[in-house]
Formats: C-alpha cells, structure tokens, sequence
C-alpha cells in the first residue's frame, strides 16, 4: 500500500493494489482539487485477494480514527466488487465506483453543499463500460519515469481472478492519444515512460483496423525519438504479437524487463486457472525472447498453493522458474475469492499455501541473487531516481556512493551487491 498523498488543505488519499490503482490516485487527486473538494479522506481499494479486501478495511478504520470528522469516500476495484461490504461499514461516507471515480461531476458533488444530496453507493454495472479514460494526466511518477495507461479491463476470465469485475472488459486509448501524452512528458523533461493497463497485451483489439501492442511500442519509438526509455509494465506472454517480438529484438530503447502473468508451471493447474498457455508455450516465449535480446531479464507472478495443486504439480511451477530463466519473482498466497470459479474448488489447508509459497519466495531470492551476482563488473546505463540510487534497463535498482542529479542516465560500472540491489561508485 501507498502512504496517504495529500497537500495542504486537500484530500488525504490513500492507495491499496496495482501500479494503476496508483495511477488513477493521482487522476483523482486531480480532479478533487479542480472541484475545490477539501477535508475528505479517500481510499482507493484493491480486490486482486481476499486479503487485500481485508487490508482495505483495516485501512479504513485506521483513516476514520485519524480523521474522526471527514467524509469518507471508498473506490476503486473492491469498492466496485463488493459495495455492500464498504457501505454496510459505520466508518464511510460514499462508495464510489470504478468508473464513477474518473468523473470530474462526481467530484463535484462531493464537496460540503453538494455530498448531502448525492447516493451513498455510486457503483454502476462496469462490464457495460466500453470506453476508457485517455489522457487523465501529465508527469506521474517520480522525475525520473512517468506511467502512461494504455488500456484499463480484461476480456479473459480467469478461475482465481476477480478483477474484470472491478474494471470491466478491455478498452484501449487511442495510440494518438497515447503518443501526444508520451510527447508532453519527454518535453517536461521524463526520461523513461512505463506504458500501464489491465491487460497490457489486449490493447487495440477495440480499436479500429484492431492494431496490437507492438505497432503501438513501435508507434511510439517512432514518434517521439528523443524518448530515451520506454518501457512495458505486464504481459501476458502468450498474446505477444510478432511486431511486439521485433521490437524486442530491433529498438534499444525498449528496455529489456518483462513482467511476465504466468501464475503457474503446471499444464493441469493452468487449465483449472483457465489460462491460455501451457508451461511449454511460456518457456519458448522466454527462450525467443532471450535469443531475439540476451540481455532480457524476466520477472513474472506465480500464485502458490491453486486449488486441487499437488505437491509434484507445485515442484512443475519451482522447476519452471528455471526453465523460463526468471529473475524476479512476485509470489501470490492463493486466496479464495467469493464469486471466481476457483473459490468452489477443493482448498488447500493454509499451512500448505504458506508453505509452498515461502519456497517459492525462496528460490526467487536464490534467482535474484545470481542476477546481482552476474552483474559485477558489468557496465549499465542507470537512470536516477534519487541522488544515490536508480534502476538499470533491466529494472535492477542500484545504490550510488556518488550522488548524481535524479533524472540522469548514467554510465557506471557495477562493483558489488547486498543481495537486494547492486552498488556503484
């Protein structure tokens, strides 16, 4: 979770979740000051688990305590999933949607004239949504990258997953849009553009002539040649299209780190997920990826302890972290949610799920290790977040003994690790 963000005489907002939930924070942060909206505390919520629902409303009550005479406004993904659950809590004023909350007209009616007059629960059917906010803002982020979102919902139905609930179907931004927004933060001095969504892979099927993530990437290149970096947040590797995998292997400013949505690495554990790979397909996406760029690195999430998963099909998903040559591993506790398909599934005991998944935190640190280990020696490009550390195009964060200005791409030679980030002079 993300500290509360406000400024003096604003909204206190807290986030919960993804690197887009974070996103739309700074959208709403936005579009409260525009409606003059003051002494509020907002919550945007995450659903990816039952625990991040849980973690939602500890917040909750923490925020009330510390704030015992502000509106309270909930939103985002578990606002959207489960409004009763929110408005039957003493502690808020208004559960606001997913879609409602990018609305500047419900911000407006929020503020002290207005909020008497509005629903206490403001949450619409999102899958009858089909467009999705374009340019919401400039420059979030830190002055070193700033996060473009591309594409909001998902058409796929995972077993385990909840979220095309919270965010409705796929809808994408219009590429021109996307490019004139990268223009204006290359021009407001960001060296890096991380391009965001749902389901980063599914942009454009909902576009006209339906082009795909690749000739958006090579859109971008193209159209704004003194962007230094850009770079891919998630994709699902079985929908990578060809000019996607030329870009990879053609344009040195597409960094070369992917996140990868594999969730596991058996084929049976992956049909009950209802996904569209099998462990085979995912390996060979790596090992092209990797020949089409050696210096790729992969991350990717795996979910431990799916529902009916024995302990040879758990050691299937331990024994694919090698075959795809992962680095970075963000490991998921399965957590049952009401409403997917999985929650009806035979459950494993917690102490099973807790067990596999601290083995497989393990063999991430054991991965990330050998990564640092490998790079001793080596020569990167490090783009500045701060004045002593920032991150190499693989995403590598390194710690600088030699302050350097935030915002620069510097040419260092990697001298060490502590196991967690490379250092350098």
């Amino acid at each position: 979770m993300s500290a509360p963000l406000a400024h003096a005489g604003a909204p206190v907002f807290a986030t919960l979740g993804c690197r887009l939930n974070t996103y739309e924070t700074a959208a709403m942060q936005e579009l409260a000051a525009r409606a003059g909206l003051k002494d509020a505390v907002v919550v945007n919520t995450c659903a990816v688990t039952a625990e991040a629902v849980r973690k939602a409303r500890q917040e909750i009550r923490r925020l009330r305590r510390a704030h015992p005479d502000a509106p309270l406004i909930v939103t985002g993904c578990a606002a959207q999933t489960e409004p009763e659950t929110f408005a039957a809590m003493p502690e808020v004023t208004r559960v606001i949607g997913n879609t409602e909350k990018m609305r500047p007209e419900t911000w407006a009616a929020l503020t002290p004239d207005l909020i008497g007059q509005t629903e206490r629960v403001q949450v619409d059917d999102i899958l009858a949504v089909r467009e999705t906010a374009g340019h919401l803002i400039d420059g979030f982020g830190t002055r070193a990258r700033a996060y473009v979102q591309i594409q909001n919902g998902c058409d796929h139905r995972c077993t385990f997953c909840i979220i095309p609930y919270g965010r409705g179907n796929s809808r994408s931004v219009p590429a021109g849009v996307v490019v004139d927004q990268i223009r204006r933060l290359k021009d407001a001095g960001y060296n890096e553009v991380v391009l965001t969504g749902v389901d980063l892979t599914s942009w454009g099927a909902d576009l006209p002539a339906a082009p795909r993530l690749g000739d958006l990437v090579r859109r971008i290149l193209r159209l704004v040649p003194d962007l230094a970096r850009l770079r891919i947040s998630s994709i699902d590797s079985i929908e990578a299209d060809p000019a996607l995998m030329e870009a990879i292997a053609t344009e040195t400013r597409l960094m070369p780190h992917l996140h990868l949505s594999l969730q596991a690495g058996d084929d049976m554990i992956l049909k009950r997920m209802k996904r569209r790979h099998s462990r085979d397909d995912a390996a060979a996406f790596c090992e092209e990826a990797r020949r089409l760029r050696p210096d790729i690195v992969f991350g990717a999430d795996i979910i431990a302890g799916f529902p009916t998963e024995t302990e040879a099909m758990f050691e299937n998903s331990l024994r694919h972290v090698e075959e795809c040559g992962l680095t970075w591993l963000h490991v998921f506790p399965f957590s049952p949610r009401a409403g997917t398909p999985a929650a009806r599934m035979p459950q494993l005991d917690g102490g099973t799920i807790k067990e596999r998944a601290k083995r497989l935190r393990a063999l991430g640190a054991e991965r990330q290790r050998a990564h640092l280990t490998a790079q001793i020696g080596r020569d990167h490009r490090v783009l500045m977040e701060t004045e002593t550390t920032g991150r190499t195009e693989q995403f590598t964060e390194v710690a600088l003994r030699t302050p350097r200005r935030p915002g620069d791409i510097a040419q260092l030679r990697i001298d060490g690790h502590d196991g967690r980030r490379l250092a350098a002079a």
